[in-house]
């Protein structure tokens, strides 16, 4: 039987190079105050997590098969319509500084932003900083998970 092996993975690309081919000016400038953000946030330097996630850490994590894999514990994305945000350890456990960030919309765990002169940015810093701090404590992605993972596709 063949192994499962995780598709995206960190790559030597420069993620500061990536954000300045942005084709969307209003998505890149989002993207340039990200990077610093996050970087702030985390205390991680950027690096990119595939061809499109500038991610920032890592954290384990093991589904309840027992398979593992990694993924960045913060990232982002100048997609298309809006910039994503990804909170790995779910946007619910956020329900309150979500509450006073601004316009956005959510998934499971990504919140996406389609103009960063919207929000309030030293709640969405205070955001990234505590999901990062949740899922690089150690415990996070060590629960069990069913399903597909942040990083699994």
């Amino acid at each position: 039987m063949a192994r499962d092996v995780q598709k995206t993975t960190w790559t030597d690309a420069d993620p500061r190079a990536f954000v300045a081919a942005v084709a969307r000016p209003a998505r890149r400038r989002d993207a340039e105050t990200l990077l610093g953000l996050m970087e702030r946030a985390t205390g991680q330097p950027a690096r990119m997590f595939g061809p499109s996630i500038v991610g920032f850490g890592e954290y384990r994590y093991v589904y309840a098969s027992g398979r593992t894999g990694h993924a960045a514990a913060a990232g982002f994305s100048p997609r298309a319509t809006a910039s994503v945000v990804y909170l790995s350890d779910g946007v619910e456990a956020h329900a309150d500084d979500l509450a006073r960030l601004g316009p956005h919309t959510t998934g499971v765990g990504c919140l996406y932003l389609k103009d960063l002169a919207q929000v309030d940015l030293g709640v969405l810093e205070e955001l990234v900083a505590a999901s990062y701090a949740t899922l690089t404590a150690g415990t996070h992605g060590l629960r069990a998970r069913d399903g597909g993972g942040p990083s699994s596709r």
